[in-house]
């Protein structure tokens, strides 16, 4: 079965996710204080015919950071450049894409807290100065060649603020954090998604997904493509609440937004360690599911749900988890 929750998009719904990306910051939904400020500083900067201040947006993955970054250089009405923090592996690979920048250009870097130690460092005088020292040989014959760049936009995304370096993080003029949406947002961005998508949906189906879809339009979204797929196959040809309540029910996600992995996770920490507290290594080694993938996509939501807690002795399963999941607590058990 898709994995709904997961942080990785496969290439045809890359495609499609596009498609249903907003292309301006009017369109953008939600996060309404960021666009505010955003649309001051992407003015101010036209005004001034100057590059953006360099960007740096965090937060739980699939709430529109990279779309935010497309936005931007579409705002600026400049060409957009964008790469995975991992992929970039050697100083050449920075410097080629530095020197071919154009003034005023935003350069993207997603997971740029998985930057490469010394890829990072050579971030530093191109983000402050606009040049570019390249070291050319090796020993005493070693000769530094220095480029000189137009001046550009860095973005960063991460899910991780807290990895990046205080060197790194202090050369962003402007960092915000992206938030998850309320259940009105999301709905506003469902209906928006089916109208695009060619597909009538129910305002009470609508709100229905909207409730269950984490917080996150990403999720919300590839939701709404399997209902979707739903309706037409054995429904109605449009989202009412039974294709909704049905197509749920297929994805297998539950009133409060948990799929299987979820309850996966709560229930290894209730049943396997006594309702914790646990390592997630623990967790990861009894699930088979990355420390990563747990700590980036599920924690996040699990904690701010109220159904898990963190503590320096490791995670803790609340009363509300064993509630939602069924399960008497001992001591409850006892009297």
């Amino acid at each position: 079965m898709e994995r709904i929750v997961s942080g990785k998009i496969g290439k045809e719904e890359l495609e499609l996710d596009i498609t249903l990306r907003p292309k301006t910051l009017d369109e953008f939904v939600g996060q309404n204080r960021l666009k505010e400020k955003l649309k001051v500083y992407v003015e101010a900067a036209k005004r001034r015919g100057e590059a953006l201040d360099h960007c740096l947006f965090y937060g739980p993955p699939g709430l529109g950071k990279t779309t935010l970054a497309h936005i931007i250089a579409r705002e600026l009405n400049v060409n957009i450049r964008t790469i995975s923090g991992p992929s970039l592996e050697k100083i050449g690979d920075l410097a080629a894409i530095l020197t071919n920048l154009e003034t005023g250009d935003v350069f993207f870097i997603d997971e740029i807290h998985r930057l490469k130690k010394n890829i990072e460092e050579a971030l530093y005088l191109p983000l402050e100065d606009f040049r570019m020292d390249i070291v050319i040989g090796q020993g005493p014959s070693a000769k530094t060649m220095r480029l000189t760049l137009h001046p550009f936009t860095l973005i960063g995304a991460t899910t991780k603020a807290g990895s990046i370096s205080s060197p790194l993080r202090e050369r962003f003029g402007i960092v915000e954090r992206i938030d998850y949406y309320p259940e009105e947002e999301i709905f506003l961005i469902l209906k928006r998604s089916a109208r695009i998508l060619s597909i009538k949906i129910h305002d009470d189906a609508c709100m229905e997904i909207a409730k269950r879809s984490r917080g996150t339009p990403r999720i919300a979204n590839r939701i709404l493509k399997r209902i979707r797929d739903w309706a037409e196959v054995k429904g109605k040809g449009e989202i009412d609440m039974d294709a909704a309540i049905n197509g749920l029910r297929m994805l297998d996600i539950d009133e409060e937004g948990l799929d299987e992995m979820d309850r996966r996770i709560l229930l290894t920490i209730i049943k396997d360690f006594n309702g914790g507290p646990v390592g997630i290594e623990a967790i990861s080694a009894n699930i088979g599911e990355d420390i990563d993938t747990l700590s980036d996509i599920y924690e996040p939501y699990l904690l701010q749900k109220g159904f898990l807690v963190r503590t320096q002795r490791g995670r803790i399963a609340t009363d509300k988890a064993y509630k939602h999941l069924g399960i008497k607590k001992y001591e409850d058990e006892l009297f």
